[in-house]
């Protein structure tokens, strides 16, 4: 891999992991590793341009749909592609149907880029992960073979202590906080050649003591009542908390600060 890259333009694929929730900025729109990613990436190369077309929600074969025409017409020097974890969440999955799309959509992006960055998603410690490991690891064998045949990078994010503590996820469950985002920024930053900025962003966070029960079961109902009731609102009426949303960058543009 080439040290110090020269990378002109940038267009991310995917879902809320990629939109950048739940790392909000004081206007209450999302910030996220890949705008994080972005904004490096412009300061390393005066020019850069930068698309990002994830929609929260998505399963991989609106990704398919949606956004790979979109981003393999661009063109760019750099694509990233994070899809199909939305799909092995469901409670009925059909994880050949899922490969099988994964692998259309990364037969259609390589060409179309100088370097496409596939992800191996982190997965906060729990039951849930225990529940969906084996569907995500069948994911993840997919996403090795296919950078393998096709010249992908992979990050591993799943294989990253610090991403796997409860301390890097939103009170949702589902999405990283903005120190979360942080290290993913950095891990595709280190993938793609550059100069470490945080050298040890996998490495396991230092204790702090356990809350105690009240704060544990206060938590637990928060989240029940806020996410999880909602979640499966939507998983019983087929609706998507990305219905009717635009994708957040749609065109490929110089890179400009949210506060500029």
């Amino acid at each position: 891999m080439q040290t110090n890259p020269t990378y002109s333009s940038l267009v991310a694929v995917g879902d809320s992991f990629t939109e950048g929730m739940s790392d909000v900025l004081p206007d209450g729109s999302y910030r996220g590793w890949a705008d994080l990613l972005a904004a490096r990436m412009a300061a390393h190369t005066p020019g850069f341009r930068y698309a990002n077309l994830a929609v929260r929600g998505k399963l991989i074969r609106q990704i398919v749909d949606e956004q790979v025409p979109l981003a393999s017409a661009m063109e760019p020097d750099v694509i990233t592609l994070v899809g199909g974890l939305n799909d092995t969440l469901r409670p009925k999955c059909d994880m050949g149907r899922v490969r099988a799309l994964l692998e259309e959509a990364v037969e259609r992006l390589a060409p179309s880029c100088k370097q496409l960055v596939l992800m191996r998603s982190p997965g906060r410690n729990g039951p849930v992960l225990e529940r969906f490991r084996p569907r995500m690891e069948e994911l993840f064998t997919c996403i090795d073979d296919l950078a393998a045949r096709h010249g992908a990078l992979v990050v591993d994010l799943y294989g990253a202590a610090s991403l796997s503590d409860p301390r890097m996820w939103h009170v949702d469950r589902l999405h990283l906080t903005s120190e979360g985002h942080q290290r993913v920024a950095e891990a595709v930053w280190q993938s793609l050649g550059y100069d470490p900025q945080d050298a040890d962003w996998h490495a396991p966070i230092p204790p702090t003591p356990p809350p105690g029960w009240i704060a544990r079961r206060t938590a637990d109902v928060r989240f029940a009542r806020q996410h999880l009731l909602p979640w499966i609102g939507r998983r019983l009426t087929g609706r998507s908390s990305g219905d009717g949303l635009p994708a957040k960058r749609p065109d490929l543009l110089p890179w400009e600060r949210p506060d500029a």
